[in-house]
């Protein structure tokens, strides 16, 4: 029941509507917070009462929905159909099908006394094809409804205002209300963490049904509401959040929470998702933002992409020539036997059995004309054998066979991961015989996306000595470390995942007696400090396991912790590392104050902390790609170290290594204050601008740094993946990789990988003017000239080198984004694909996910010929949509990859077999079926009729 003097105003509050005036200038506990609603930017109209009237559903019978206001309830649905459409709906889709659309033409005329046969002989085989297909839909389409059906009547519990929370279904929790998920549950909604059964309002989440990563993500509340932990503390909580619009992005989010007259701005780390699962936490309380289709997992859902095989696509163009052949012997006969009635008038010229003095209008002399058209009606229903209408459904029943073999295909298990091949569509079954161009992602598809910390440079002297698996030659890479002589080193080291680093300078605490030791301790301080990773009790040891957001940072911290400074422990506000003490000898417990963290992001390229010391110093700690952080470095580096290092990360790349700087600051107290309100002032703002605003806050603070060294870890590749390209081109198929590492280390995996083989010619075409570039030797373009012009030229001198040397050596087509950026623009997209399609090997580096999916479309609709897209993360999936055919890799990254696939593999090595072997045979045999069986099976048939 609602209390008698409860506010009857809808929960939801459009921000366009004036804010209702306060009825006291001093608000009560159950009055709400008054907000600037009229001064919101376009894109930012969700405006939330948490915790108001009628927000419980319990009070609210207003349907299964729940929805509150002029917002939408919570409930789903990712049906196709509904009871009310399937009938007029499916059959619309059906007959978009020529061959369809011919028979219940024919059906239909199959009524009239022209037929020559009676009308269920076609209209039964219709009614067969067309029920089945439909039948198949209404099957799939239901299954689709089970399940939207079990998630919408799942249960959470929800405050129902009078100090107590009951369980509800999920359809029925509405926009402002407070709701309690517990360890292990699924988030209902899209959520504003309030507090968590941790004192500092910490919980950790997992997100594999969203993006497919697999590592937790640390969410953590505001300071302000943490307090909130008990079911009383919500009687008196009101607050309003002004916030985004409903949108498809899920590592962004811009809102206010307006509390006990203060602003509190929202970010990504309060932000829990609806379809993600609790982990590592009892319990959390949170505030419902965004509800049903509204919530960011419902924004991202898309139809798949409709994918129709070459031979499926040759057939329609067989059915349309069956079509004229059948319209023309119809004519045919037609006109013949108008002009032999016609002259039936004269005596003498008739069969007698006609009787042409007493005939039916279909065989009257004197009405010659519609005799012929009523014949030629006939005729179509007589020949219409020619075209198969069984074809299709057969073709259907052969496909879903072959799939059954790939599926059952020993030879594709992965015993590792315990996951076999997967055919998730049986309708592209032969086009995997028809591969022309192989796209290829790099990290985790080609390598195993599992780093190992292998080698380091700090204060411009290198350390590290493991040798690198892309180094060794191919054919060897099997027997890796077996003839070094340190098996044993090996073996030890092995057991320690992330670590393959040794070096006695540095182990054991031996980097004390280096003559830069002081630089080394905050080299090993940045790497235990700077990070977002988690650390977790390991049960099968005695130490700490760590779950970070991308394997580089897991592989960093672990690395940290061998070397003597251990991360064990982090609240919202606090980083607790144990640090080897080089004054005691031994470890010392140190505690970090956490006072801002500067995320990563694909833009920014770096991560940054500040931290306030126990000595209460302050420290700006960095690291991220080397190109970022060299230029914001302060003048005072020495030169030396900083040439050194560039070395050293230049040679880690050359050989295939994954590199970070490293790099700190320290910070005076009015300086970090100055910043400080700059900075959440920009945090806070709510408009368009509000990244740039804060990217600008950022900017002004990770300056004038000092270089400490730099990280190298190794993404080592997958078992048999040189064989694999090896025999993919000697099949002829060209393959290009597409990946974001840098050009030397995508070259030197090239090489690894037997992409790049010797002998081959290399060209780059790339903005930078680093002497890398061959073609500039010889042309000496200026940094003067226009970048698209620099690009066109270095295309165009590209084109005429390999036009030179015809097919005396083969060509391999190196280039970046920067470059890509250009070449896919304008007139420069057909110099840039007939170059590439005149090279042997193509690769590109330092690209975007987005120019992934442009290079794919490109690529399919320029050159005409069948595409297959691979890869393991979700930056693959534009590309694998855009592909003729999209395989997933259920790799490291998660499965986001595969659930947008169409076929599903462990490895990449997987590949030779399914093309190779199940290509060629499902292409051979259903290409035979449809040239010889089926067509001479309906012929024989109309001649037994």
């Amino acid at each position: 029941m609602r209390p008698a003097d409860a506010d009857e105003r809808p929960l939801v509050e459009l921000t366009a509507a004036p804010a209702p005036a306060p009825a006291d200038p001093a608000p009560s506990a159950s009055s709400f917070p008054s907000a600037p609603v009229a001064a919101c930017a376009p894109g930012f109209t969700r405006a939330v009462r948490c915790n108001g009237p009628g927000c419980s559903s319990s009070s609210d019978d207003g349907g299964g929905d729940g929805g509150g206001g002029a917002y939408p309830g919570n409930a789903i649905s990712t049906t196709k159909y509904t009871a009310a459409s399937f009938v007029p709906k499916s059959l619309f889709e059906q007959f978009r099908r020529a061959a369809n659309c011919f028979f219940l033409v024919v059906a239909c005329v199959s009524f009239s006394p022209l037929a020559p046969y009676r009308a269920v002989s076609v209209l039964l085989p219709l009614v067969v094809v067309v029920g089945a297909a439909m039948a198949k839909e209404a099957v799939e389409d239901w299954r689709r409804k089970q399940q939207d059906i079990e998630v919408n009547n799942r249960k959470v519990e929800v405050y129902d205002g009078t100090q107590s929370f009951h369980q509800t279904e999920w359809k029925k929790v509405q926009v402002g209300d407070i709701v309690k998920v517990k360890k292990d549950e699924f988030f209902p909604a899209d959520l504003v963490l309030l507090s968590s059964s941790c004192e500092d309002g910490i919980c950790y989440v997992e997100t594999m049904n969203l993006d497919g990563e697999t590592n937790l993500k640390r969410k953590q509340s505001l300071e302000v509401t943490v307090g909130l932990n008990e079911e009383h503390s919500f009687h008196t909580f009101k607050a309003f959040i002004q916030c985004e619009d409903p949108n498809e992005k899920l590592y962004s989010f811009l809102g206010t929470l307006h509390y006990n007259g203060q602003q509190y701005p929202l970010s990504p780390q309060q932000i829990l998702l609806r379809d993600s699962k609790l982990r590592n936490t009892n319990q959390i309380f949170g505030v419902v933002i965004f509800t049903g289709h509204d919530t960011k997992v419902m924004q991202n859902a898309m139809e798949p992409p409709s994918k129709r095989s070459s031979v499926e696509r040759r057939m329609d163009k067989i059915i349309y020539l069956l079509f004229v052949i059948l319209f023309a012997i119809a004519s045919f006969g037609s006109i013949m036997f108008g002009i032999k009635t016609r002259a039936e008038l004269s005596a003498g010229n008739y069969a007698w059995y006609l009787r042409p003095d007493n005939s039916t209008m279909y065989f009257d002399p004197n009405r010659a004309t519609l005799a012929a058209i009523c014949h030629f009606l006939t005729s179509l229903m007589l020949y219409v054998c020619l075209v198969p209408i069984s074809l299709y459904i057969s073709i259907e029943i052969v496909k879903v066979l072959q799939s059954t073999f790939i599926n059952q295909d020993q030879n594709m298990y992965c015993e590792e991961s315990d996951k076999p091949a997967r055919a998730r569509t049986s309708n592209l079954n032969e086009e995997l015989g028809q591969v022309h161009t192989i796209l290829s992602d790099k990290t985790g598809t080609l390598t195993c996306n599992s780093m190992e910390f292998l080698k380091c440079s700090i204060a411009g002297v290198a350390y590290g000595n493991r040798p690198i698996q892309v180094q060794m030659p191919y054919g060897g890479i099997e027997e890796e470390c077996v003839d070094i002589g340190h098996k044993g080193a090996v073996k030890s080291l092995r057991s320690v995942k992330g670590f393959n680093f040794t070096d006695d300078h540095l182990m054991n605490g031996q980097w004390s007696k280096e003559c830069h030791q002081d630089v080394i301790e905050m080299f090993f301080r940045v790497l235990a400090v700077c990070h977002t990773a988690i650390p977790v009790a390991d049960r099968n040891s005695v130490g700490i396991s760590y779950e970070a957001e991308s394997p580089d940072e897991g592989a960093l911290v672990t690395a940290a912790r061998e070397l003597g400074f251990e991360f064990y422990h982090r609240t919202q506000t606090t980083i607790s590392v144990h640090e080897y003490d080089p004054v005691f000898g031994r470890k010392v417990d140190r505690t970090y104050k956490l006072l801002n963290t500067l995320e990563f992001s694909s833009a920014r390229k770096r991560m940054s902390v500040i931290v306030r010391t126990e000595e209460g110093r302050l420290f700006l700690f960095c690291k991220g790609a080397d190109s970022v952080i060299l230029e914001r470095l302060s003048k005072d580096n020495r030169k030396a170290c900083l040439t050194n290092t560039k070395c050293h990360i230049d040679e880690y790349s050359e050989a295939g290594l994954r590199t970070l700087a490293l790099a700190y600051r320290e910070l005076t107290e009015d300086e970090y204050v100055v910043w400080n309100m700059e900075y959440s002032a920009a945090k806070s703002s709510v408009h368009n601008d509000h990244d740039v605003a804060v990217e600008k806050a950022s900017e002004n603070i990770e300056k004038d740094l000092v270089l400490l060294g730099a990280t190298a870890v190794e993404d080592r590749l997958q078992k048999g993946v040189p064989e694999c390209i090896h025999k993919l081109a000697q099949a002829g198929i060209k393959i290009w990789i597409l990946t974001g590492d840098k050009l030397e280390t995508a070259v030197n995996i090239g090489y690894a990988c037997n992409l790049l083989r010797k002998g081959m010619e290399e060209v780059y075409i790339t903005l930078d003017n680093s002497g890398t570039n061959a073609l500039e030797e010889h042309n000496g373009e200026g940094s003067g000239m226009a970048p698209y012009e620099q690009i066109g030229r270095k295309l165009e001198d590209a084109r005429k080198q390999i036009l030179l040397k015809g097919t005396s050596a083969p060509f391999a087509l190196i280039i970046d984004g920067n470059a890509l950026t250009h070449a896919l623009t304008g007139s420069l997209k057909s110099a840039f694909l007939d170059l590439a399609v005149d090279c042997a090997s193509v690769l590109c580096c330092r690209i975007s996910p987005k120019q992934k999916a442009l290079i794919t479309r490109l690529v399919k609709t320029r050159i005409r010929k069948t595409t297959l897209a691979i890869g393991d993360g979700a930056n693959d999936v534009g590309m694998l949509q855009e592909a003729d055919i999209g395989v997933g890799i259920s790799g490291a990254e998660g499965m986001q990859a595969v659930m947008a696939s169409d076929f599903a593999i462990a490895q990449f090595r997987f590949l030779e077999r399914l093309l190779l072997v199940h290509g060629h045979w499902c292409y051979r045999r259903i290409a035979a079926m449809v040239k010889c069986f089926q067509f001479c099976y309906n012929f024989m048939l109309y001649k037994i009729s």
